[in-house]
């Protein structure tokens, strides 16, 4: 590793060179299981012979033309996007947290827009948005955010799958114009709530009557994660605004902001922009990634794999002492032990399988979507041997 890169990560000591599917190979040609995908990015696993195509025809026309420009593949992406979900409109961008700032605007231009001088933003404890300054004084983990203040005012706090809590906030605060949640949090812990349909369709009542937006973000459950285009399409509702990443493009970094109704109307030409959001390249790599799932039924492959692992573990955990409990939204899958386990992700490495730690004390799994049922069986196999390990040691 160089000693010219900034000392951001706790890097693994390991380096891969190819991939194939679910599988990664390392310099010195070792085999390993992934159980992250990127951290939930590379849903099409490794080489996807679609997405590779795509993205080689596409380089040998355009990589990037200005925004300023009609992009045919944007055009496209975005109806796409738009038939999936049943939102209206769409803004392009990088990353998950540039999403997050973009709807972060548009909540608060669209306060503006009603007269409010101060408007302010729900948002849930042990959320994460992102590490911009904006989006990370909205995440709701002092750890990430220490260091960094002042941070960003306009967020008001509340405690998540707390609908009541909301509802104080209502009576109260006549500034909100907003609720910014994440349907399953992803880096606090894969927490769902209670009854997770229940929980949002509350939200949107609250909104409806105050005149809020709701806003999700989807930057870690959508593009087929939890075994729907979107999280929110297992409830009855739909977002005013919706952020999206992560695993949109395979790989190729882009965000999207996404807007319905009243919404879609509130960014106006200059209220923002971003020099390389939507390129030819990554918008024919979201394309690419969105035709995959729909041609290979990920969507339902994500459901079936995602309550197998579960299971899976629930068996093999059953009388183990030390493992909390297993939960999953589709391939988002966290088993939580009752004390610290980081150790697990080296121990896992060292089985020749990818792993997560998060929130201290769950080990989280977000496999490809192409994930198979004896690859399934594998990870179960592996990961059930490296936690037993750490609880005896």
């Amino acid at each position: 590793m160089s000693d010219h890169l900034m000392n951001t990560y706790m890097r693994q000591p390991v380096t891969f060179v190819k991939g194939e599917g679910v599988w990664l190979w390392d310099d010195k040609g070792e085999k390993y299981l992934d159980a992250l995908a990127g951290v939930a990015v590379n849903g099409l696993g490794h080489a996807h012979p679609e997405l590779v195509r795509a993205i080689s025809e596409q380089a040998g026309k355009l990589i990037h033309v200005s925004n300023i420009y009609n992009i045919a593949e944007q055009a496209a992406l975005a109806d796409k996007l738009c038939e999936i979900s049943g939102m209206d409109k769409v803004f392009f961008c990088n990353s998950g947290c540039e999403a997050n700032e973009a709807a972060i605007k548009l909540a608060r231009l669209y306060g503006h827009n009603k007269g409010i001088a101060n408007p302010e933003i729900i948002v849930m404890d042990k959320s994460f948005h992102g590490r911009t300054m904006a989006t990370l004084s909205a995440t709701g983990n002092r750890k990430v955010q220490a260091g960094f203040e002042p941070l960003v005012g306009g967020f008001v706090r509340v405690p998540y799958d707390d609908v009541e809590a909301v509802k104080h906030v209502a009576e109260h605060n006549p500034n909100i114009v907003a609720i910014l949640v994440e349907p399953v949090q992803g880096e606090g812990g894969i927490n769902i709530p209670k009854e997770a349909s229940a929980y949002l369709e509350a939200l949107r009542q609250i909104c409806d009557a105050h005149g809020w937006l709701l806003m999700l973000d989807e930057v870690q459950t959508g593009i087929a994660r939890t075994g729907t285009w979107f999280a929110f399409q297992h409830t009855a509702i739909k977002p005013d605004v919706m952020s999206l990443a992560k695993g949109l493009g395979s790989g190729v970094p882009i965000g999207a902001c996404v807007a319905a109704g009243k919404a879609a109307e509130v960014f106006t030409y200059g209220k923002h922009g971003s020099t390389f959001g939507g390129n030819p390249l990554a918008c024919a790599a979201g394309l690419a990634t969105l035709n995959a799932i729909e041609q290979e039924n990920l969507r339902e492959n994500a459901e079936k794999i995602g309550n197998l692992l579960r299971e899976g573990f629930n068996a093999e955990f059953k009388n183990v002492k030390g493992v909390t409990t297993t939960r999953n939204a589709g391939l988002m899958i966290g088993i939580e032990l009752d004390r610290p386990c980081a150790d697990i992700v080296k121990m896992a490495l060292e089985a020749k399988l990818l792993v997560n730690v998060t929130a201290e004390n769950v080990v989280r799994l977000l496999p490809p979507l192409v994930m198979s049922e004896a690859e399934a069986q594998a990870l179960i196999q592996r990961l059930c041997s490296v936690i037993k390990a750490f609880l005896n040691s």
